[in-house]
Parts: structure tokens; C-alpha cells; sequence
């Protein structure tokens, strides 16, 4: 079994040997022979000396260091969305998924936070107190992260809060980007976790990303194959040109308005489509 020291695990998970059970739950050994409870409520069923179990630790409202088998939305070290439990007037604590909220203070909040709101939030060990705490100044936490994305790039995101433009965009734990409002075709939903994809990079290194392959050079044969696919199955025809909603384009080919277009373009260009007022045509004999 791998050893640990109990204070450097803080935030993390740790697989631990079961020193002592007592009446109200066992204790856990480290590496540096300290002791750290399970309370009784989190100890599994039939559990006896020298089991190993796996635990994460932190420290409980007592500042004891503390064990439980509950799964927290984010580790020290990572990123989750978080609603707002309570505010005092030290700051606001978050539902993190296990007994004690996830403090963050006046200090490491963009806004007030209010009751009943959730926030993009960073985890962090505070090295001066020892506590795990949170802090929603994301930009911070990735100002000196080096990436090097480029338009077309493949990514996950973490859907953050919705302003008047759209949803500010976790970009794969390392950079913050835009997802654009009137680019949306399907439904999102904060602390959503997507794939997307890089849209622009903006001269002042801003990111804006998409849901769907943007029409690169290189992805409008794939998005020309769909439309000619869907052609085929609908006897030639389809209910769509460029004066279409971006939602009814969307809705039959799971695509953007931009990548149809394009892709209409092509396949007008290599005579396999015809375009009239009510939709487009499969040419006849077109493979």
C-alpha cells in the first residue's frame, strides 16, 4: 500500500490503512504514523484493521484534518461550478458535494456573490491557514498558463456563467474563452462539460469557441458528405438554402449556417446540387 503524510494530502485522495476502529468510526494511518478519523456515517460495511480504504481528506470546521468516502466536485488543483449555500460576513460558502462548504472569501470573489447563484471556481490549498478554499478570480489562477491553441483545435469546455454575449468558457482547465449567444443551435446549460472547438483567437490572445466544426478548408468535404448523405435519404431534396434559420439548419443536418453555406457551395460548384427558392436539389446521377 502507498504511504502518505496525512498534512500534504489535504485536497486530495489517498488510500489509507484502517489503524483503529473505534465507536465512532476508525482511523487511518499516514506515512507519518498521525491518525485521521472516518467518521462512522462514511466507514463501509464490515470494515476491519489493516483494510485499505480510499478517502478524501480535508480539514472540518474545527480545523481537525478530517476523512470522508464523499466525492467533491473539484479537488484542490481543479476547476468546477459551485451554488452559493450561505453568506456571512466573511464570505460565501458552496455546495462542493461533501459535509463542509467550500469557503471563498470577499477577497477571491469577482462580485458578491449571492445565495442560490452558482460561479466558475478555482480550488486552492491556502498554504497560510492550511484550509481549502475557493476563489471565482479565474483569470488569476491562468495568467501565467502558456497555451497553444490554434482556430480549428478540438476542445472540452466548462459552461461558466451567461452574460449579455453569451457564456464565458472554461477552455480544457488552461485558458477562458467566449461561447457567442446567437451561435448556440442546441440546448447548454451552465456546468455543462462539452466538446468544442476553437473558433478565433483574437489579437489580444482572446478565445472564442464554437459547438460545432467550424468550414476550414479541411472540414468542408466532411460537412459536404453530410449534406449529400441526408439528400439521399429525403429522395433529393431538401427544405433548405441560405435564407434559411440557422435553427432549421441545425435541426435537419446537426451543423451551422456557416458550414452549410459553404458546404452548399462546394457541392453547387461540383455540380452534384441544384439551389432553387424552395430548397436544394441532388442532381440525378450525383454519388
Amino acid at each position: 500500500m502507498i504511504k502518505y503524510n496525512i498534512v500534504s494530502m489535504i485536497g486530495q485522495f489517498a488510500s489509507l490503512k484502517v489503524a483503529k476502529i473505534v465507536d465512532f468510526g476508525v482511523y487511518l494511518q499516514g506515512e507519518d504514523e498521525s491518525l485521521i478519523l472516518l467518521p462512522t456515517r462514511y466507514v463501509p460495511p464490515k470494515t476491519q484493521l489493516d483494510d485499505t480504504i480510499k478517502v478524501f481528506i480535508y480539514r472540518d470546521s474545527e480545523n481537525r484534518i478530517i476523512a470522508t468516502t464523499l466525492i467533491p466536485y473539484a479537488t484542490v488543483g481543479e476547476f468546477a461550478y459551485l451554488k452559493v449555500k450561505t453568506v456571512n460576513n466573511l464570505g460565501a460558502f458552496l455546495d462542493w458535494g461533501i459535509a463542509k462548504d467550500l469557503f471563498v472569501p470577499f477577497s477571491e470573489q469577482k462580485d458578491n456573490m449571492q445565495v442560490g447563484y452558482s460561479y466558475l471556481i478555482f480550488v486552492y490549498l491556502d498554504n497560510a491557514s492550511g484550509r481549502i478554499v475557493g476563489t471565482a478570480k479565474i483569470e488569476n489562477v491562468l495568467r501565467d498558463v502558456e497555451t497553444s491553441y490554434t482556430e480549428g483545435d478540438e476542445i472540452e469546455i466548462l459552461i461558466g456563467r451567461r452574460n449579455d454575449l453569451g457564456y464565458q468558457v472554461l477552455i480544457s482547465n488552461d485558458a477562458l474563452g467566449m461561447l457567442y449567444q446567437n451561435e448556440i443551435f442546441e440546448p447548454v446549460r451552465c456546468g455543462d462539460v462539452r466538446k468544442a472547438y476553437i473558433k478565433k483567437i483574437r489579437p489580444d490572445g482572446k478565445i472564442d469557441v464554437c459547438l460545432q466544426k467550424q468550414g476550414y478548408e479541411n472540414k468542408i468535404p466532411d460537412s459536404g458528405e453530410q449534406i449529400l448523405s441526408q439528400l439521399k435519404k429525403e429522395d433529393g431534396f431538401l427544405p433548405l438554402n441560405d435564407k434559411s434559420s440557422p435553427e432549421d439548419i441545425y435541426h435537419l443536418l446537426n451543423m451551422s449556417k456557416k458550414n452549410f453555406k459553404k458546404a452548399v457551395g462546394l457541392l453547387y460548384k461540383q455540380k452534384l446540387i441544384t439551389i432553387e427558392d424552395s430548397g436544394i436539389f441532388l442532381v440525378k446521377g450525383a454519388k
